[in-house]
């Protein structure tokens, strides 16, 4: 994912995520609004909550999802180990069919880290 890519993700989301408003009724604003709260610090870390985020978002092979979790875990320091052993534990529970989506996401995660890809 190139830099120019994740600002069109970013803006794409953003603006996906406006229009879903405009047309939401209670019943999809009250989801967006549980998903919002469930990630914010309480008994788990926000970290944890990313990691786990991101394993969901693996197994169920979300790639959107993906990269949204990968740089919320960059925000909060997730270190390389515990992004290696995030990604192994959804491996395991999600089987081969994963791989493509984990190459894109270690492909990311290095450009998270290599200043390419800030600001999703």
């Amino acid at each position: 994912m190139t830099k120019e890519r994740v600002a069109q993700f970013k803006e794409e989301r953003k603006s996906l995520n406006e229009i879903v408003m405009k047309y939401s009724t209670n019943k999809i604003k009250k989801f967006y609004s549980l998903d919002a709260r469930i990630y914010k610090e309480e008994t788990l870390p926000k970290k944890i909550k990313e990691l786990i985020g991101l394993a969901a978002s693996l197994v169920l092979r979300c790639d959107d999802c993906i990269s949204y979790h990968l740089s919320q875990c960059y925000e909060h320091d997730v270190t390389d180990a515990e992004l290696e052993e995030t990604i192994a534990i959804a491996l395991i529970i999600g089987g081969s069919i994963t791989i493509p989506h984990i190459r894109r996401a270690f492909a990311f995660w290095d450009q998270l880290k290599n200043g390419t890809a800030h600001g999703v």
